[in-house]
């Protein structure tokens, strides 16, 4: 990975916010779409981009798939993402963006285990499944039927 390739990623807002909040936990598209604010199709493009340049990785839970850094990066790859950290301190987007990731990691539920902090606690502590309110079964039991 060279720096044009690094800069090339980090020359786009929703890039680098995708990055900043990837920085602090792994998240699926789902998530990145309700903190940014953009449609799912838009944060998937940027998403490939970023795949296809090895600045992110993707890994598969079920229906999700869930992004996250690399686990081994590049030491320009690095520096890049340290000097990004410290850039946008003061930008209140970043800084939004990390609030609405904060009630996203306490509110959701799927996929419960995106917010384990290694890939092993992941695989350890399982699939979480959707808390069912009461009167929900009732209610997708009619919906199949029609």
């Amino acid at each position: 990975m060279d720096l044009v390739q690094i800069y090339q990623c980090f020359c786009d807002r929703t890039r680098l916010r995708i990055l900043h909040l990837l920085i602090q936990s792994p998240l699926c598209v789902c998530h990145l779409q309700t903190i940014l604010g953009e449609p799912q199709v838009k944060i998937s493009k940027h998403l490939a981009y970023l795949r296809a340049r090895g600045m992110v990785e993707a890994e598969r839970d079920r229906n999700w798939m869930i992004y996250s850094l690399p686990r081994k990066r590049a030491p320009e790859f690095e520096a890049s993402v340290r000097c990004l950290q410290d850039c946008v301190r003061s930008d209140r987007t970043f800084a939004r963006d990390l609030k609405k990731l904060a009630v996203i990691q306490r509110d959701c539920c799927e996929p419960a285990t995106i917010f384990h902090k290694s890939r092993r606690d992941r695989r350890r502590y399982g699939k979480a499944e959707r808390p069912v309110a009461k009167g929900q079964n009732r209610i997708a039991k009619l919906a199949r039927k029609r």
